[in-house]
């Protein structure tokens, strides 16, 4: 009993010892303000997954290194904006130690299409490869057959290692080769060759 009366007067004489709850609940009062009991926060429900993940694309074709015509890629032709309706034209094969250079013309001469290792994006030795020529010329012959290419004659010029796949190209993608002619310059002992090469 003395217990409960020291601690009732002690609450009379120092408001400010007041516990926590009752502070709050009086300002609110004061203010005119209920308060309701704290609730505890609920979470959020867990949304919904969107739409399942699309499945990964598949990767990017391997490149393709035969040279058989069956296998070789077919690319889009696209008709070309001013298009000259040529059907029969030239293909200048230009094979070097270190490109190859495929340019294809009108019987006249007039280019129609042309390509190179370094234009369709080989660099350094990579450019002299059968691989690159074979690239080379497929790219050269979609932009001729673009103003309606058919059927071709091919002059091949130089010693290079794309020769061969260049023509097997021109022939895979669907021109008609009529004739194929080595035009490689040859002297007859006219002038005093280049000093030997040293390795």
């Amino acid at each position: 009993m003395t217990e409960s009366k020291k601690t009732a007067d002690d609450e009379v004489k120092n408001p400010r010892t007041k516990p926590k709850e009752t502070e709050a609940k009086s300002e609110s009062a004061e203010k005119g303000v209920e308060t309701a009991p704290a609730e505890p926060k609920k979470k959020p429900a867990p949304k919904a997954k969107k739409e399942e993940a699309a499945p990964p694309s598949p990767a990017a074709p391997a490149e393709n290194l035969s040279l058989s015509p069956d296998v070789v890629d077919q690319p889009k032709i696209v008709k070309a904006k001013g298009s000259k309706n040529i059907h029969n034209g030239i293909a200048h094969i230009l094979a070097t130690f270190n490109n190859t250079i495929v340019t294809i013309t009108d019987m006249k001469g007039n280019v129609i299409g042309w390509s190179s290792a370094g234009k369709v994006g080989f660099k350094g030795s990579r450019k002299s490869t059968a691989y690159a020529a074979q690239m080379v010329a497929q790219d050269a012959s979609r932009q001729a057959m673009g103003h309606g290419l058919k059927e071709v004659e091919v002059l091949v010029k130089g010693p290079g290692a794309g020769r061969e796949s260049a023509v097997r190209a021109l022939q895979a993608i669907g021109l008609e080769l009529t004739v194929i002619r080595d035009v490689t310059p040859v002297p007859h002992n006219g002038c005093r060759p280049p000093k030997q090469r040293r390795v």
